[in-house]
């Protein structure tokens, strides 16, 4: 399957594969090494799985993307990629242009899903979006506010950028700003803060 992928992408104008990983821990030295743009990440695989793999490249490389490629759409697959900070999820019926769409898309700091995976997103934004930002005190920002809410709900960063869809270097520079305005030096004074002030 992964000399097939491999090929097929080859063939993608715009698209140059520099690595390819049989297992999560191979991926994370390749992504080290070679400082992809994008990663196309399958969840199931050996010695470290996708997820895993995912929120250490999300963690240690912001400025790599992966986009999950899986034959699972269940809600528990969906949910752990979407957490692990994956920038889209699609399903391994999806043809060479569809992928191809979703590597640029994630490139270019968009967001692709699959059907299935789309549907999840809307069902955990729904439930558990945080309440509309009508007064920002101290100077923040609309969006300040909403990742102070959510790091008092002890969300992590790649958590975060995954419910706004953001990327995770937009999410430390939130966080950077938010706490020099309301003067705080860590996660769990901010946390205190938007308790008492935001929630």
């Amino acid at each position: 399957m992964r000399e097939g992928l491999v090929a097929l992408l080859d063939l993608v104008d715009g698209v140059e594969v520099v690595g390819d990983a049989g297992e999560g821990e191979q991926a994370l030295r390749l992504v080290a090494e070679l400082r992809p743009d994008v990663v196309l990440m399958d969840l199931r695989m050996p010695v470290m799985d996708g997820v895993e793999a995912t929120r250490r490249i999300v963690r240690d490389h912001p400025g790599v993307a992966v986009v999950v490629l899986t034959t699972y759409d269940d809600d528990r697959s969906v949910d752990a990629a979407l957490l692990a900070g994956a920038r889209g999820y699609l399903t391994k019926d999806a043809g060479r242009a569809e992928i191809a769409a979703a590597l640029r898309s994630a490139a270019a700091g968009q967001s692709t899903f699959a059907p299935a995976a789309a549907k999840r997103l809307v069902e955990v934004l729904s439930r558990g979006a945080p309440e509309p930002v009508t007064d920002c005190p101290d100077g923040l920002t609309v969006r300040e506010v909403e990742v102070l809410r959510l790091i008092a709900r002890g969300l992590s960063n790649a958590e975060i950028a995954a419910r706004l869809f953001i990327a995770g270097t937009t999410v430390k520079t939130h966080i950077n700003n938010a706490f020099a305005k309301i003067g705080v030096r860590n996660r769990t004074e901010a946390a205190g803060y938007a308790r008492d002030r935001l929630l």
